[in-house]
């Protein structure tokens, strides 16, 4: 599953929950074009990582992407055909996540699209298509686009996110949804939930501090019947 930040944040927090839940190993890191050239080190730790990693949990036959930083968009093609590249000699059929900016009523929506002979993995698991034309752009678009040019399975998950905020409770839709019952495995998301209500609480604290950024890394958005 792929992580990479965008709308609400929802790969990067289903990816990072994952990770963290299972306490993957990190096996492989990231050196394609369009990732900045910076390092990142976690509290209480000495050692420096490249920002863009993958971790696996081999007794679930499990792999994910971790970023902590955008992918620049004019980047965007280079980054998805060097990941793509990689997944293929590994065998992977990767989930590729996006936040679709609009308003919710309840439980976030969810839908799915697909490259290659993928369309089984979404019947099989009850989710729906899309109820709308719309678009993913940035790196996940591209991914979603390197995929299907190669004519690789692949399937690509659209959530309805928070436009302005981390959006736990649409991540927590990504994992219970979908990427746990298509991986196979069973996914804690108490956490998620109780993130979700300290955000709600805390949204005008959090529209001071937050700066919305001018482009999204990725996101899905309505494109409208004649488009």
């Amino acid at each position: 599953m792929e992580g990479l930040p965008g709308v609400g944040l929802v790969g990067k927090i289903a990816a990072d929950h994952l990770v963290r839940e299972f306490d993957m190993t990190h096996v492989a890191s990231c050196h394609c074009e369009g990732i900045p050239n910076v390092v990142i080190y976690a509290e209480d730790e000495r050692d420096v990582r490249p920002p863009v990693r993958f971790y696996a949990d081999e007794a679930r036959d499990l792999l994910a992407l971790q970023s902590d930083v955008p992918i620049s968009p004019n980047a965007a093609v280079d980054f998805a055909s060097c990941v793509t590249g990689w997944l293929g000699e590994n065998d992977a059929t990767p989930l590729y996540l996006s936040g679709l900016p609009e308003e919710k009523e309840g439980i976030p929506e969810l839908y799915g699209v697909h490259t290659g002979d993928a369309e089984g993995l979404l019947a099989d698991h009850d989710i729906p298509a899309p109820s709308e034309n719309g678009m993913i752009s940035g790196p996940t678009g591209a991914l979603l686009a390197e995929a299907s040019e190669q004519d690789l399975d692949s399937l690509g998950l659209v959530v309805q996110a928070n436009a302005n905020f981390p959006d736990p409770e649409a991540a927590r839709v990504l994992l219970t949804r979908a990427i746990g019952p298509i991986a196979g495995v069973d996914v804690e998301t108490d956490t998620l939930v109780e993130q979700a209500d300290r955000i709600a609480q805390a949204r005008e604290q959090l529209a001071q501090q937050m700066q919305q950024a001018e482009e999204e890394s990725t996101r899905a958005e309505p494109l409208g019947m004649y488009q």
